[in-house]
């Protein structure tokens, strides 16, 4: 097979870096799906890369069945399509049920009516050479969907300045899986294989650098807080509390110290009562 023929080496050598790499891409989320696991929620992690994912796997292994003679493609989808189902499984688990619902109406809408379509339209509609261009172009368009997904978690990063959802790991390794499959693609003159990958370097690079942009912002915004004397965090809590608190607070005080006043009053006369008249006053 030319996939595997060592009578060309650099396709076989980027074929194979691409299956390494991309085995690292399907188990980088592990950490995540074990946090969401242990936490028993999902809290703000995303259904949708998984999804896309999982559908652009489906079709690179069709992609590869109608091209013929690519195996590498389909040996590392395989374990695609096996990994992302796991994940969607757990997520649907601890997944809240407005998340849950989403996930299945995504799922489905991607993985069973979209694929059914391409697959049927592609079998009747085409022949050849145009089946496996019109496959590659879908292909183009999800896998650049899988590169893009992750985006989606750069808007939260920017409003909360926290990465705290967003996998470093995941970004990092894709960025290696595009070049790796970008060598495969260029070598094999496989246009389907280069362009998405192209895109998917930029997008693995943007979403690093956001990374590295505000991966220490809550750590600055905590010291911060934790510098300021404890004398002003109490007049600054003081001064957020709510005017009726504040006023009841200002009573009671009042109250307390009219109190204390009457108080101190009443023994006064009472010490003088038991030392009786002042004779030297007559």
């Amino acid at each position: 097979m030319a996939g595997l023929s060592l009578d060309q080496p650099l396709p076989f050598i980027f074929g194979i870096l691409g299956n390494i790499i991309s085995f690292m891409v399907f188990l980088s989320p592990i950490p995540t799906f074990y946090r969401i696991y242990r936490k028993k929620s999902t809290e703000g992690f995303q259904s949708v890369p998984y999804v896309v994912a999982l559908s652009s796997c489906m079709l690179l292994i069709y992609y590869a069945l109608v091209k013929t003679n690519a195996i590498l493609l389909i040996t590392i989808n395989s374990f695609g399509c096996f990994i992302e189902t796991a994940y969607i499984t757990i997520y649907l688990i601890y997944a809240t049920k407005k998340a849950r619902v989403f996930c299945i109406q995504i799922f489905v809408l991607l993985n069973v009516v979209a694929f059914a379509a391409i697959v049927l339209l592609t079998r009747l509609a085409f022949t050849g050479p145009d089946r496996v261009t019109v496959v590659g172009w879908i292909c183009v368009g999800f896998s650049l969907c899988v590169f893009a997904a992750p985006l989606s978690i750069i808007r939260l990063v920017i409003r909360t300045k926290s990465v705290e959802f967003m996998p470093f790991y995941l970004s990092f390794f894709l960025t290696l899986n595009a070049i790796a499959w970008f060598g495969y693609g260029f070598f094999t003159k496989d246009l389907y294989v280069e362009l998405p990958n192209v895109l998917g370097f930029v997008f693995g690079v943007a979403q690093m650098v956001v990374y590295i942009l505000y991966k220490n912002k809550k750590k600055r915004k905590d010291a911060a807080v934790a510098a300021v004397p404890e004398h002003r965090v109490k007049i600054a809590e003081l001064s957020s509390a709510p005017a009726s608190e504040l006023q009841v607070s200002l009573e009671e005080k009042d109250q307390n110290k009219r109190s204390t006043e009457a108080s101190q009053d009443t023994d006064k006369n009472e010490a003088a009562d038991e030392e009786g008249p002042d004779i030297s006053a007559v």
